[in-house]
């Protein structure tokens, strides 16, 4: 039999970097097709598994098999970037965390003039899970608008969608108290901003309240907390 009691458990080799280096588990494969991966010194071969006792290394520095995922969510204050670099004169958000946590990548972004709710985490599966669209993870942003949307230009959003230079937009407009309640589970750049300008519209303020089961509740911008998965 091929079960020993005593084997090491294997794991796809492509699933552990996702997991260990926040990839996607394309992008790992690309990195082992591109011959970035060794497996105990040796390049690694796609479909690989391997165990504890393996010797991974990516960019010849060593991915650790034992590593504890964390999972924060924070509040994006407005004028912070998602990247590590600041650009510009933008901070980035990553300076409102402590060091230890600024290996952490964001789980999709919201964009320098947003702010609101926004998910970073060094586990890659997780990250794939919340932003890929197979999974339809429904994000929630308050929106307010520069002038009153036209009921017409509400229900042509909401049940026709409308077309962008990178295809058609559809989400779901709620109007409530001069402003809008956006729901969608796309997360294409800039999209919410983008099909309400296609239509007349600027976008004054863009906030996103929840992202699939985590809402933002009462946490303060600029401050953070952790979650679990």
């Amino acid at each position: 039999m091929n079960n020993q009691p005593n084997q090491p458990q294997q794991l796809r080799l492509n699933k552990f970097l996702a997991e260990r280096l926040g990839l996607s588990r394309r992008e790992a494969d690309e990195a082992i097709a591109a011959g970035k991966v060794l497996v105990d010194d040796k390049p690694a071969v796609l479909g690989a598994r391997i165990d504890k006792t393996s010797k991974v290394c990516y960019n010849k520095k060593i991915v650790p098999f034992d590593t504890e995922f964390l999972y924060i969510a924070m509040n994006k204050p407005v004028g912070y970037v998602c990247s590590r670099r600041a650009q510009g004169n933008a901070p980035t958000l990553y300076d409102l965390l402590p060091k230890d946590y600024q290996k952490l990548k964001t789980v999709g972004r919201l964009d320098k003039d947003s702010s609101g709710l926004i998910l970073l985490t060094n586990d890659g599966d997780f990250a794939f899970q919340m932003t890929h669209p197979k999974f339809h993870k429904e994000k929630i942003y308050e929106v307010e608008l520069n002038k009153p949307l036209e009921p017409l230009h509400q229900q042509m959003i909401s049940d026709f969608g409308v077309m962008l230079d990178d295809g058609p937009s559809k989400f779901t407009v709620i109007h409530e108290n001069d402003k809008y309640t956006v729901i969608l589970s796309e997360g294409r750049n800039r999209q919410i901003r983008r099909t309400f300008a296609a239509l007349g519209y600027a976008v004054k303020t863009l906030h996103r309240t929840q992202f699939g089961k985590y809402q933002l509740t009462d946490l303060q911008s600029g401050k953070y907390v952790i979650i679990k998965p």
